[in-house]
């Protein structure tokens, strides 16, 4: 259709020498248009074939990385399995009852895994097929967003994997409950502090998993004064309990000879035990127990401070008191054998209060707004340039930094 335009104005040029300049100017407009036309069309194809080439670059990686990862751990995995398999058969289960559940346990999580590595394996094919498929039927763009989607899945299992290999903290494979409470600066902090909210929720999704919000307090401004998400998966304190401390969010001049801080929120991180809790006993007269108000459709707030620590933890999204008093119970448990493994002592008997560490003093991250849009980690000292992609959930990047820096931590011990 362009190149018969481009006659047709040929023609009514040679019939009409004596063209006014409205003509000539309307000639010009034409061949603009055809030029407009033909460039728009080699623009898209250029943008659609960029497109495809980003996509089969990226499912490429990805099965290049579990090509060379895949077998070996499956072997790793297999080999374990069958020596767990062997101790069980040559074991008196009843001989010792909790020995005998460790033992199961982890023969159930090795099954879990070699599971989910041949399954890693007939996705890693599944993608490869695809893109062969999709190469054969003259670059099917469908066909390739099809083998990108599998090859995410095989991306965030390797992830999974190789986070959960260097985890090995004693209560790293548990849940987490993760608690984010706004500053005092008013309603940037409880904004600020929603938005953490999403973005945690977020993450969560994103590796197919639900945090759970318990409790949320609102403000009567917007935003949140404090809430609480419980992630009921394995691993989830691993992969959180290094987002304990200060978040702030930042603005900053154009120039960036300025920085002023515009909200900030503390986030702390506990285990929330999936199997068995620990077997910890504490004193009635060590504990002073409240209640609060009751909040819409749940029981009323049970505060619990363990008196000689200081250390405080509520629960107000159960709908019984007595059920609020018993999470409360289990929260403080788990704050108490955290707070004694940071102190590097064994029993929660010997927590020194002046030793517990301070959440609000200690800075985790920057957010840093425009003109800049950027997050500084201050743990690790990693610096992301996409404020908005860490906001809606992509913090792999920062939560593998962390459990690198732990783990190199540990080896220097």
């Amino acid at each position: 259709m362009a190149g018969i335009a481009a006659e047709s104005v040929a023609v009514s040029v040679q019939r009409a020498p004596f063209c006014s300049k409205w003509q000539g100017s309307r000639r010009s407009k034409l061949h603009t248009q055809v030029r407009a036309s033909q460039s728009m069309d080699d623009k898209r194809k250029v943008f659609k074939e960029l497109g495809l080439f980003s996509l089969r670059k990226k499912i490429e990686d990805v099965v290049l990385q579990a090509d060379i990862l895949a077998p070996a751990a499956l072997e790793l995995e297999e080999s374990r399995r069958i020596r767990q398999e062997e101790m069980i058969r040559n074991y008196n289960l009843w001989d010792d009852v909790t020995k005998s559940n460790e033992i199961l346990v982890k023969l159930a999580d090795s099954s879990k895994v070699v599971d989910a590595l041949k399954d890693l394996t007939y996705k890693t094919e599944e993608a490869k097929l695809i893109t062969q498929l999709a190469e054969m039927d003259a670059i099917n763009y469908g066909l390739f967003k099809q083998a990108y989607n599998a090859s995410i899945d095989v991306s965030n299992f390797l992830y999974w994997y190789e986070m959960s290999k260097l985890l090995r903290g004693q209560y790293d494979m548990d849940g987490a409950c993760l608690i984010i409470k706004a500053g005092s600066a008013g309603i940037y902090s409880e904004i600020w502090a929603e938005q953490l909210l999403s973005m945690y929720n977020k993450w969560a999704e994103k590796q197919s998993y639900q945090g759970r919000v318990v409790e949320k307090y609102a403000s009567k401004n917007g935003g949140i004064k404090s809430a609480t998400i419980e992630f009921e998966f394995e691993y989830a304190y691993g992969y959180l309990s290094g987002e304990r401390g200060v978040h702030h969010i930042i603005g900053s001049s154009d120039d960036d000879s300025m920085l002023r801080e515009t909200g900030l929120a503390v986030v702390d991180v506990i285990p929330l035990f999936l199997g068995t809790a620990p077997d910890l006993q504490i004193d009635d007269g060590d504990l002073r127990i409240s209640s609060g108000e009751k909040r819409g459709q749940t029981g009323q707030t049970v505060c619990v401070q363990h008196i000689p620590t200081g250390i405080s933890v509520q629960s107000s999204g159960e709908r019984s008191h007595f059920a609020n008093k018993m999470k409360a119970l289990n929260r403080l448990k788990a704050k108490l054998v955290v707070t004694a493994m940071e102190q590097g002592i064994p029993e929660v008997g010997g927590i020194k209060r002046e030793a517990i560490a301070n959440l609000w003093k200690q800075e985790t991250r920057r957010y840093v707004f425009p003109p800049n849009r950027l997050v500084q980690d201050v743990k690790t000292g990693i610096q992301l340039p996409d404020l908005n992609s860490v906001l809606d959930g992509n913090i792999e990047p920062l939560i593998g930094a962390n459990i690198s820096m732990r783990q190199a931590s540990d080896l220097t011990l």
